[in-house]
């Protein structure tokens, strides 16, 4: 009786000890040393948790991001979707799983999960939390605040292995707050708007007139989503979408309520006005949006539940705003969901700020990395930051009239500085600091602006009253998602993906001349205050108040989408080719159409940097409504590619502005298909015998390398395996595989195993002995373009074992070099590893066989040289020639 039998090995399982603890930082308020408790927070005390997981590739997150950003990357704005970004870099589900366990295992019960895992929420009470993470919970006065607030008295520690990288919760220190105020009387901001109650507070399409004058894009089809830590009223923005018109009132407005919020407005005016202003400045400057989505958790909401909710909820939010600040400073998981975002195309604009310059040093008066202070993210890299300008307009909100930096008074006004914890992003190094105070070394904020003085007007507290003199750079935030989305419908209606994070594309055009054409630049005002009083002033140029500035409406909307235009490439899927290494490749020529949909001719060429895709034609003019075939196809270069997928973009480009992508992919795959059986089955194979004698099987004993192999027992007549591969015709290939016949206790014969090219039987041996693996090499030649590899096969007492079947096309041997030395000859010719050369000779080519010169030589590179010693040797001639074998 013969069998194969799989063992399943029993061990036991000794327990774990844990490894040393970790600390992680950053959460412990600096001062809390110098604070009295006032007791210890009582163990039944809930507290929330968003405990945030290491990525498992940050610095591969970190190189993605840099090549989506990059026009020259084929992956340029090529963005995942947050479920591939969390493939490729989030946390594993098994260290998921090990956190989970975790919270389990020290009495946290978890209340959310999320898909990209970079958080898990969790609730406990104070006791739990302390055995958790070793810590105290004390509760103390707040130096500010009429309240209690409460804090460990250590940094959290878990064990070194879990990958675990901070927590939110632990302290109530510092609560978010929103970035805004209302007009006192001694505020002289301009007032030229069109509101409704006759103030002149801007309102509307004020803000459309100003920063996107003439301007027909609407933001129909996009979506923006914002944080808030309060509620709205519905009302309240019905009276303000009614009051503006243009269809705004038809914009959905939908609300996600996290941390256990109802989403009622808390009474507190500047929250309820918080989240009325943001959607109400997003359908002032995109009266055409599909959706707006409030994202509120109520004010003692976690900030990273919100963020990781906004990356996880849809794949259908181009826009986010935040014009809320929280303490605790830069945060990893944070900034690892700011990157999440980034890498799926997401724009997130965060106010930077209402306290006017930021000071140096983390721990200073108004550090914008302190801790203490309600700050964060305004100086993370991975958004684009908003300051704030006070705008003058002509007439009752017709055109922009001019801007300066906004700055009310002592500590009131856009606030801007320099990170003590960022270092200076790569996009940001090419603008001068020179007269602006800025660092070469450190992030500095802002990037750009939009009008923030307190001369505008809103609608909140529930009845549907409008109410003037509000502002802060929280308006200029939502601005300027609306003007995204603007951006996003030109580039969605042109085929194009979203603009994405838009920082590097905007600090590229500010280093050229199309700069002035895209940008107010706000070059008067400052943002001084008795805390900084040199620092910092608007200049020409990028500024640490306004940044770059203020957008001038189209220009800046075709630079950074692409322009509306008349020239079109279609099928947009793109070129697509594959095949086996080597080649020859299917899908290659493709002819796609080159369409001009405008009423003048345009002149166009194509940008191709990939040696193995040719374009043709590569330029010319197309007449009005006029097209042309533009056929792609693969290079000699092909041939010579290794295993993978190759990925480049085509681009064609209209002189007048703007560029037709064209993705291309080439997959180079195995000359056969599953070689290695690897797939636990005969996946691209066809077996011609039993499916009862003839398995693919884990045995070790048939297992040459990975996990599977074939185990052959036809009998007793033979069975076959064969599949089709595709080849070239005239090409040398070197076939490869490995052949066991493991002992057994039947008998080591009869047996056969034989192999055939096309038909034609190039191995055959019978009667094999037991014998560990043996490694068969062959070189065959194709006929055609497709060609049946079968395998032949009987073995009576047991089975025969195949593994790691193999195929590679080989080049002739050729000498590429021949030198004369003193008495001889030098040859030199390429190689392929492994492979063995014999040199041989005639002295006439009528003679039947040829000499072997030398030895045979195995290569152990890319090249080998031999030497002919003996050609003084009286002789009519001599006639050399290569032979290759295996």
């Amino acid at each position: 009786m013969r069998f194969i039998a799989s063992f399943l090995l029993l061990c036991a399982i000794q327990p774990a000890f844990a490894a040393d603890l970790k600390q992680l930082p950053g959460h412990v308020p600096p001062s809390l040393s110098s604070f009295m408790p006032t007791g210890r927070l009582a163990a039944p005390n809930q507290l929330r948790l968003a405990i945030g997981l290491s990525l498992r590739d940050p610095a591969g997150l970190d190189r993605f991001l840099q090549r989506l950003c990059d026009p020259a990357s084929p992956e340029y704005r090529q963005y995942l979707r947050p479920e591939q970004v969390a493939a490729r870099f989030g946390p594993t589900v098994q260290d998921y799983e090990a956190v989970k366990t975790f919270a389990h295992s020290n009495g946290l019960t978890i209340t959310g999960t999320y898909t990209n895992r970079l958080l898990l929420d969790v609730v406990g009470p104070a006791s739990a939390v302390e055995r958790a993470f070793h810590l105290t919970l004390r509760t103390y006065r707040h130096p500010t605040e009429a309240r209690e607030f409460s804090a460990p008295d250590t940094e959290p520690a878990v064990d070194g292995t879990l990958p675990v990288a901070d927590i939110q919760g632990l302290s109530d220190y510092a609560r978010p707050h929103p970035k805004l105020g209302k007009r006192d009387h001694a505020d002289t901001a301009p007032k030229a708007g069109s509101a409704p109650d006759n103030s002149g507070n801007f309102f509307g399409n004020d803000f459309r007139n100003a920063y996107a004058p003439g301007v027909t894009l609407t933001g129909a089809g996009q979506t923006i989503g914002f944080v808030e830590f309060d509620g709205f009223y519905p009302n309240d923005i019905a009276a303000y979408a009614t009051a503006a018109g243009d269809g705004r009132a038809d914009i959905v407005i939908e609300t996600i309520l996290l941390d256990g919020y109802n989403g009622l407005p808390t009474g507190n005016e500047n929250g309820n006005a918080e989240v009325s202003l943001d959607i109400e400045m997003a359908m002032s400057m995109a009266p055409g949006l599909s959706k707006i989505v409030s994202f509120e958790a109520g004010p003692n909401g976690l900030p990273n539940d919100i963020l990781n909710s906004m990356l996880t909820f849809s794949n259908s939010i181009n826009q986010l705003s935040c014009s809320w600040a929280w303490g605790g400073g830069p945060s990893t998981t944070t900034d690892n969901i700011f990157k999440s975002m980034a890498a799926a195309g997401m724009s997130f604009f965060n106010a930077s700020g209402d306290s006017d310059a930021f000071t140096t040093g983390a721990g200073s008066i108004n550090g914008v990395d302190n801790p203490e202070l309600t700050n964060a993210p305004s100086s993370s890299p991975y958004l684009t930051q908003v300051g704030g300008t006070a705008l003058t307009m002509n007439g009752t909100g017709a055109s922009y009239a001019s801007e300066t930096a906004w700055n009310q008074g002592d500590g009131t006004g856009t606030s801007g500085g320099i990170s003590s914890y960022y270092a200076i992003p790569n996009w940001q190094t090419n603008v001068s600091m020179t007269f602006n105070g800025g660092s070469t070394n450190n992030r500095n904020t802002p990037d750009v602006a939009m009008s923030a003085a307190k001369n505008m007007y809103i609608v909140l507290g529930g009845q549907g009253l409008g109410s003037d003199g509000w502002g802060g750079t929280s308006f200029a935030a939502p601005l300027w998602a609306g003007f995204t989305a603007l951006m996003n419908q030109q580039a969605l209606g042109a085929g194009r993906p979203p603009v994405g994070f838009i920082n590097p594309a905007i600090y590229s055009l500010a280093a050229g001349p199309a700069y002035a054409n895209c940008f107010h630049d706000i070059t008067t005002g400052s943002n001084t205050w008795s805390g900084s009083p040199d620092l910092f002033y608007a200049t020409n140029g990028y500024d640490l108040c306004t940044g770059l500035g203020t957008p001038t409406g189209q220009p800046l909307i075709d630079a950074l989408a692409g322009p509306a235009q008349s020239l079109d490439l279609t099928p947009r899927a793109g070129f697509t080719a594959s095949g086996p290494l080597g080649g020859p490749f299917s899908g290659s020529p493709q002819v796609f159409t080159l369409t001009n949909s405008g009423a003048s001719s345009i002149t166009w060429s194509v940008i191709n940097t990939s040696a193995w895709l040719n374009v043709s034609p590569a330029n010319g003019t197309l007449p009005a409504w006029g097209q042309t075939p533009l056929t792609v196809n693969l290079t000699s270069a092909a041939a010579s590619l290794g295993l993978g997928t190759y990925a480049a973009t085509v681009l064609v480009t209209n002189v007048n502005g703007g560029a037709m992508s064209l993705p291309a992919a080439l997959q180079v795959k195995r000359l056969i298909e599953n070689g290695g059986f690897e797939t636990g089955d005969f996946t691209g194979w066809t077996l011609n015998g039993s499916t009862r004698l003839n398995l693919v099987t884990s045995n070790g004993d048939f297992v040459h390398s990975g996990s599977y192999a074939a185990a052959l027992g036809q009998s007793p007549s033979l069975g076959f395996l064969s599949q089709t591969l595709t080849t070239l015709p005239g090409q040398l290939y070197l076939l490869s595989f490995w052949l066991d016949n493991p002992t057994n206790s039947g008998g080591a014969t009869p047996n056969q195993f034989l192999v055939q090219w096309n038909g034609i039987t190039v191995f055959n041996q019978t009667n094999i002995p037991f014998t560990s693996w043996t490694n068969v090499q062959l070189f065959v030649t194709a006929a055609s373009l497709s060609t049946v590899l079968a395998f032949g096969f009987e073995d009576t007492p047991d089975y025969l074992g195949l593994d790691d079947i193999r195929g590679m096309p080989v080049p002739l041997p050729a000498f590429y070099a021949v030198q004369t030395t003193l008495g001889g000859l030098r040859f030199t010719w390429n190689t392929i590893t492994g492979l063995t050369y014999q040199v041989q000779y005639k002295t006439n080519l009528f003679e039947p066989n040829w000499i072997v010169l030398g030895v045979p030589l195995v290569a152990t590179g890319t090249s080998l040289t031999f030497a002919d010693t003996n050609v003084d040797v009286p002789a009519p001639a001599r006639f050399y020639r290569l032979m290759l074998s295996p």
